[in-house]
């Protein structure tokens, strides 16, 4: 399944990265396209979206 979210908090490539890691941490396996210019993350996988919605906002980037 892929997921098109917004992330307004998306400022740099750093965030990107912890967005990345954040959502590596739920599914390892989970393809992740994150555009701080955009603001939208691309994620590619097996997992829910409310355990994705959960680990982006734990991690400080909650979805718009």
């Amino acid at each position: 399944m892929t997921l098109k979210l917004t992330v307004p908090n998306m400022a740099c490539s750093a965030c990107a990265n912890t967005i990345t890691n954040a959502l590596k941490a739920v599914d390892a396996n989970a393809n992740i396209q994150a555009d701080p210019k955009t603001k939208l993350v691309s994620v590619d996988t097996q997992a829910s979206e409310n355990v994705i919605k959960e680990a982006l906002a734990a991690a400080g980037y909650p979805v718009a």
